[in-house]
């Protein structure tokens, strides 16, 4: 019998959609957006984007995930069923077999909401396997040897760290601090230092065009249009990749921390294996300019970031589909 597989990598900024043979398929962000007056579905991911700061009273846009966790559970069925439908088509009877990507240190309970909703909008199957896992198999790794791996994967609501060895994780640490607090950070430096009201989908552009981990010589430079804050009219000011290093500097000290934590909680033989090996960077986070050199300066042990790292974790699903009985252990089964 022909069993449909499909791999997701649910984030709280965006999702991806993988099957086999084809790769990632969809690529959008993880929005929903409602009309108020009668509950209904309006659009999903990037069209629902669109509508951020744009929508009038009645219709809302929102992000069914907070910090990588289901935050509201109807939107999530919704939103996972037009990804499912999209990858197989409307009138498709044969449900798939789906893997789904959480949180490190997700709940039982928080793992339940995650599969009930993936069953409810279509699923035949349904595991979850922890994303550090996903991440480091879609980087490369080979997570079944008995020797230590450091993933650090930044996505748009968490950065996990952790140290992966025999197919499991032995330490990690999660980080409500990412990609979307970065974005907040931006727009916060720019209100306090230039009287400036931007939105998140121009700071998030901001950051994608210039930003940068640790400041530089060689500045680059971006046109920021907003609102001024004191005669409410549009007006654009320039903004280098220095300011936005200093403006995502305490977060990003946030982040090495936690992975020096991480550190301290790794058996010697691991730790001497990370030091070998260096640490490995995934994730939306792994395309911030100077990241890796930011890393491997606080903490002194070489850092890389994967081949195409926003990727990995989608990736990583792709690889599990294709050997279950390889990583077994890194399911977590419907129950």
């Amino acid at each position: 019998m022909f069993i449909k597989k499909i791999g997701i990598d649910l984030g709280t900024t965006n999702t991806l959609v993988f099957t086999p043979n084809k790769g990632v398929v969809v690529f959008e962000p993880t929005i929903v957006a409602y009309d108020l007056n009668d509950n209904k579905v309006l659009a999903v991911g990037r069209e629902a984007k669109e509508m951020i700061g744009r929508t009038p009273n009645d219709i809302g846009a929102y992000r069914p995930l907070k910090d990588g966790v289901i935050a509201d559970y109807k939107t999530t069925r919704a939103m996972l069923k037009y990804f499912i439908a999209k990858v197989l088509g409307s009138f498709n009877i044969l449900k798939p077999v789906v893997i789904i990507s959480g949180p490190a240190g997700i709940t039982s309970t928080e793992r339940r909401a995650v599969i009930n909703a993936a069953m409810d909008a279509g699923s035949r199957e349904v595991y979850l396997v922890r994303e550090p896992i996903l991440a480091a198999l879609g980087a490369g790794i080979p997570i079944n040897s008995a020797s230590g791996h450091l993933i650090v994967n930044i996505g748009g609501g968490t950065s996990e760290v952790a140290v992966i060895s025999l197919g499991g994780i032995v330490s990690w640490a999660s980080l409500r601090v990412a990609g979307n607090k970065f974005d907040e950070a931006i727009i916060e430096y720019v209100k306090k230092k230039y009287n400036l009201a931007i939105g998140e989908q121009t700071a998030e552009k901001i950051k994608i065009e210039i930003g940068s981990a640790i400041q530089q010589k060689n500045k680059m430079e971006s046109e920021v249009r907003g609102r001024d804050l004191d005669s409410g009219l549009p007006k654009s000011i320039v903004m280098n990749s220095n300011e936005i290093a200093e403006a995502i500097s305490g977060y990003l000290e946030e982040i090495s921390e936690t992975i020096r934590n991480v550190f301290l909680n790794t058996p010697p033989e691991l730790a001497a294996d990370i030091i070998e090996k260096g640490i490995v960077i995934s994730g939306g986070g792994g395309l911030l300019k100077n990241i890796d050199e930011y890393i491997s300066k606080v903490t002194g042990v070489n850092a890389y970031v994967a081949e195409d790292p926003l990727y990995c974790v989608a990736k990583g699903t792709g690889i599990i589909l294709e050997h279950v009985d390889m990583y077994k252990r890194a399911m977590m089964s419907k129950k």
